[in-house]
């Protein structure tokens, strides 16, 4: 193990190549190259997926806004408020996973990496039960904060048919994160291509032929997760994983309350940033012409959600990479896998930015026929290339917090960038000023704003050689209580 000395280098000789001279640039190409596969083993399926399984969710979508503005609105609210709530939680839960198991499987303990699984199915099953009334009673908690009564009728009854799907999250999202970390997560890219065709033709099926409408479209949606969910379940559970899944075991109820600390703190970090923007989309509802308004920023919010899904992507190389050699005990290459995903990924939100600005006035015509929507998207595509840009940034620093354990200090730093500077301002630009949709927008980039350089600097002041010796220490302790 390394020493805990803020002095040793970061990068030693032995560790990377000598920079100096121009002959060195090549062995660093060769070395950035070489971390860059490493890292596309677990960014790519996992952006894929990503990708694949929110592309399900635009698929109804733009089915829902093709049926009429209410079903899209009504539709857009369910799984961006009721269901996109639960979604953000447990996918902050299950980031615990990544931590734990990422620096399992980098100290060579693959037998816990079962355990972390069936702990994390309890807590999240537990969780989807207490969370259960957010979908029975949605039309009501609608109604009360103040959206329009037709669309909170609307949007209450689509999210009834998404209750299955709250429960499928609890069982898939640890699954996945159990997979990733073992670098087969090629499986679940696998099962969710095979899934994605099948949901085109039952949300076609359910809409168009059987006449269901939105909920047509709902339904389709549980049953394409349902369905990816259960392939992924019969290759973990069915032999695919010998080394790391070894049956049901009783070790899974001990040592519940850490787990569940760094669980609930995954939770609270992540849902809190998943939240913000769903935020924007409820707020929405507020201002004249709400429905156009929602409609038109929905639109907007899911070509940004789809393409987070690839910075989710790096989100999860970054936490597994890092995980992976902290919990090796090896923190200059912790350090190095940051650097190259974080410049790869700012790449490419460069690249699509630059594709929203120049196809600013064609991006709503995909979701909708109506002109009036097709201009309000035309109208806020700017701010839309700005959170695309930042989104390349924020989830890599935010995968380094998950790979090194720092949820819980990254959950203050999202409260008070999101909900003290974020959201106030937006209120202040949106109502106090009279901007609008842009207001409230450009309020909720300025935390986003906040919220990344606050984690860029705690990452560049890392000590990462105290963060391996952290890891390891975690790792013992934890192997000693199963």
């Amino acid at each position: 193990m390394e020493e805990n000395r803020s002095d040793i280098p970061l990068i030693s000789g032995s560790e990377l190549p000598d920079r100096r001279g121009g002959g060195k640039i090549s062995e660093l190409a060769k070395e950035v190259w070489g971390e860059s596969k490493k890292l596309w083993v677990v960014a790519g399926p996992a952006a894929f997926t990503r990708l694949t399984f929110y592309g399900m969710t635009v698929v109804s979508q733009a089915f829902a806004g093709h049926i009429g503005d209410l079903e899209l609105a009504a539709f857009s609210i369910a799984t961006t408020v009721i269901s996109g709530l639960s979604f953000g939680f447990f996918v902050g839960m299950a980031s615990a996973m990544e931590t734990l198991c990422g620096q399992a499987y980098g100290a060579k303990q693959y037998h816990m990496m079962g355990i972390y699984l069936q702990r994390s199915w309890l807590i999240l099953l537990s969780f989807a039960v207490l969370l259960t009334p957010t979908y029975i009673f949605s039309e009501q908690l609608l109604t009360a904060l103040g959206q329009p009564a037709e669309l909170s009728r609307q949007a209450g009854l689509v999210s009834l048919y998404m209750l299955p799907l709250h429960f499928v999250y609890a069982i898939v999202l640890p699954l996945n994160k159990f997979l990733q970390c073992q670098r087969k997560n090629w499986v679940a890219a696998v099962t969710t291509a095979a899934a994605f065709p099948v949901h085109v033709v039952a949300t076609w099926l359910l809409v168009r032929c059987f006449r269901l409408g939105v909920f047509g479209a709902a339904m389709a949606l549980t049953l394409s997760w349902a369905l990816a969910t259960v392939g992924l379940l019969s290759y973990a559970l069915g032999g695919g994983c010998p080394e790391t899944w070894r049956g049901f075991s009783a070790s899974a109820f001990v040592d519940l309350k850490d787990f569940i600390k760094l669980s609930a703190a995954s939770g609270v970090m992540l849902c809190l940033e998943n939240w913000y923007y769903r935020i924007l989309v409820f707020l929405t509802g507020y201002v004249k012409n709400a429905e156009l308004a929602v409609d038109a920023l929905s639109i907007c919010i899911s070509y940004a959600g789809w393409e987070m899904m690839i910075h989710l992507g790096f989100l999860a190389g970054t936490g597994v990479r890092v995980a992976n050699e902290l919990g090796a005990a090896n923190g200059a290459r912790a350090r190095f896998a940051t650097i190259v995903s974080m410049t790869t990924s700012f790449l490419i939100s460069l690249f699509i930015s630059l594709l929203i600005l120049i196809f600013h006035d064609k991006l709503g015509m995909i979701f909708s026929s109506s002109q009036a929507v097709i201009d309000a998207v035309d109208n806020i595509s700017f701010l839309l290339a700005l959170t695309i840009l930042l989104n390349g940034i924020q989830p890599v620093l935010s995968g380094v917090a998950v790979g090194s354990g720092w949820q819980a200090l990254v959950a203050y730093v999202n409260i008070g960038s999101y909900y003290l500077i974020g959201v106030p301002f937006g209120f202040l630009l949106g109502w106090g000023l009279h901007y609008g949709v842009q207001g409230i927008w450009v309020g909720m980039i300025v935390g986003t704003m906040v919220q990344t350089l606050i984690l860029a600097y705690i990452t560049l002041r890392c000590d990462w050689n105290e963060e391996a010796l952290k890891a390891s220490t975690r790792m013992r302790r934890w192997s000693n209580s199963k």
